[in-house]
């Protein structure tokens, strides 16, 4: 009655149980196993190869430079702007000074012909030296001898004279003495003629009457040109 049962239990088909496991396929196996291999490389790539990953701190700062980096270029551009225009304004102003000076030369070689003209119809020295005395005007100016001397060469001679003038002032003082006063000398220079101007102080009281123009060339004492004028009444 214990004893175990030996009976066979009831099964459907002469080939046993026909019921299996069930199993993974193989294909989504392969395919699992192929996206792990891919993203395991993909990621050894990027952590070996790829560029590397910025910190917090190392992020600002690259945000920092690169703000730096746009305040700078706006900076230079606003000064290759400025210098554009000042560079616009200057060649505006060059252009405007080359056409006045173009005009101002076309001026001055009219008055160099007109110039030429004047000092071709000029009387000649009445002693005949070149240089010679031209012209003269004298006159008394508050204690002063005011003077304006003509000074040329004959036409066709260029080599510079460099000289002296002396001025020998004949006048009489305040108490009726007359005297011959000495002024001091200048220099001249000339190539076909100068005009020569100014004025010479006077003693106390003098008033000049006549003077005589003394022209020496330079490291001599021989007389080059002289003459002798009234000086103007006032």
């Amino acid at each position: 009655m214990f004893g175990k049962s030996n009976r066979r239990v009831f099964q459907p088909t002469a080939y046993g149980n026909s019921r299996r496991a069930r199993r993974i396929p193989r294909w989504l196996v392969l395919m699992l196993t192929g996206i792990v291999l891919g993203a395991g490389g993909l990621l050894f790539l990027q952590k070996s190869y790829g560029p590397t990953r910025l910190t917090v701190e190392q992020s600002e700062q690259l945000h920092y430079d690169l703000n730096s980096s746009n305040m700078d270029k706006q900076r230079l551009q606003s000064q290759l702007n400025q210098q554009g225009n000042e560079l616009k304004v200057a060649r505006t102003t060059v252009e405007k000074q080359a056409s006045q000076l173009k005009q101002v030369t076309a001026q001055v070689g009219k008055l160099t012909a007109d110039l030429q003209l004047f000092a071709d119809a000029m009387p000649p020295d009445p002693r005949g030296t070149s240089p010679g005395i031209r012209a003269a005007s004298f006159s008394n100016d508050a204690g002063q001898l005011a003077y304006q001397i003509l000074v040329m060469q004959d036409k066709g001679k260029t080599d510079k004279f460099i000289g002296e003038v002396e001025l020998v002032v004949a006048g009489r003082y305040p108490n009726g003495k007359n005297a011959n006063i000495d002024l001091a000398p200048f220099n001249i220079e000339l190539e076909q003629y100068t005009h020569a101007r100014g004025a010479l102080p006077l003693p106390e009281g003098f008033t000049a009457r006549q003077v005589t123009i003394k022209i020496t060339q330079q490291g001599s004492k021989k007389l080059s040109a002289t003459r002798t004028l009234r000086v103007a009444a006032r």
